[in-house]
């Protein structure tokens, strides 16, 4: 019997570089022969891949917890819930700030996360973990990259505009300086991983910092959340959920993927109804922007994933 943990890993890996990487060749190929895809396209787009990526998120009950003492288990899930729906409430009240919160926030969760992936994979492989500043060296340009860099393309305007009015002017005038900034960063950043030999983490920011200046924003960010960090957390998954990990151990691949991912499908058909019930009901925060509320309740989820997540990426990045 073949442990299928690794293999695992190194299928994710692949997938997310090749669905990135054909992205990127795609748009490519659309700017070099002038054609743009309209912003409704743009947005379609958007929303498949981000309802792709919501069930990697969707079972930290399943994880985190013990489902003994059954009174234990309930009062997880309803704190989770509460943060959620208070986060939901904050950033819909308080947009602009919410959104710019929720930039930092994100950046963070999805740069060491993925950071983390790559030291559980060399963990049941049986090699050394990267040390501490090579994770980190990684995670903070490799957060930043997919959300700055999209939110601060030239063609994001029109898009954030059609999301939210006031998302428009969110760094206030210093979206070049940002812009600038995190492209600087994030060379200088590949420069020192590849004087350190971290090729696999030099060649990653090569292609999140590639998609994010070649396809438009929009499509920029949902790519890189379903296809990459959605793809990579799900491989995380498998070595947690107790279902997913028996059929890894057992040398299954594929059903051990489809054993994390299958729990959190629920996840999909509730954030479509729960975003066009908003839309619906309360329209004076969320207008008829079908992916406004959408993003708000991923936003909102957000939050207490965030927080579950954090004690798995920490221990993860500690050697």
């Amino acid at each position: 019997m073949t442990d299928a943990r690794p293999s695992i890993f190194q299928l994710i890996q692949r997938f997310s570089r090749w669905a990135i990487g054909l992205t990127i060749v795609l748009f490519a190929i659309l700017r070099f022969v002038g054609v743009e895809l309209n912003l409704s396209a743009q947005i379609t787009i958007a929303l498949i891949a981000l309802l792709v990526g919501i069930p990697h998120g969707a079972i930290d009950h399943l994880i985190s917890i013990p489902r003994k003492p059954l009174s234990r288990f309930l009062l997880y899930i309803v704190i989770y819930v509460a943060i959620a729906l208070l986060a939901g409430w904050m950033i819909a009240t308080w947009n602009l700030l919410g959104f710019q919160i929720v930039i930092v926030m994100s950046s963070l969760h999805f740069g060491y996360g993925d950071a983390s992936y790559r030291n559980e994979w060399r963990e049941v492989a049986g090699l050394k973990k990267s040390s501490w500043l090579t994770e980190t060296l990684y995670a903070l340009p490799a957060g930043f990259i997919p959300v700055v860099l999209p939110l601060t393309d030239p063609r994001s305007g029109d898009a954030l505009h059609r999301i939210h009015p006031t998302l428009q002017n969110w760094a206030g005038g210093h979206s070049q300086i940002l812009r600038n900034l995190t492209i600087a960063i994030a060379l200088g950043l590949i420069l020192i991983l590849l004087a350190r030999w971290s090729f696999a983490f030099a060649l990653d920011l090569t292609l999140l910092t590639l998609l994010a200046i070649t396809a438009p924003p929009l499509v920029a960010f949902a790519a890189y959340f379903g296809f990459w960090h959605a793809a990579r957390h799900t491989a995380r998954l498998t070595l947690k959920l107790p279902s997913a990990l028996k059929l890894a151990l057992e040398g299954k691949v594929l059903p051990a993927l489809w054993g994390a991912i299958f729990p959190g499908l629920y996840a999909v058909a509730g954030t479509a109804l729960l975003a066009g019930g908003l839309m619906t009901f309360d329209r004076a925060n969320f207008s008829s922007s079908l992916l406004w509320s959408t993003l708000v309740v991923i936003w909102a989820l957000t939050v207490p994933h965030m927080l579950t997540t954090s004690r798995f990426d920490l221990k993860a990045i500690r050697n």
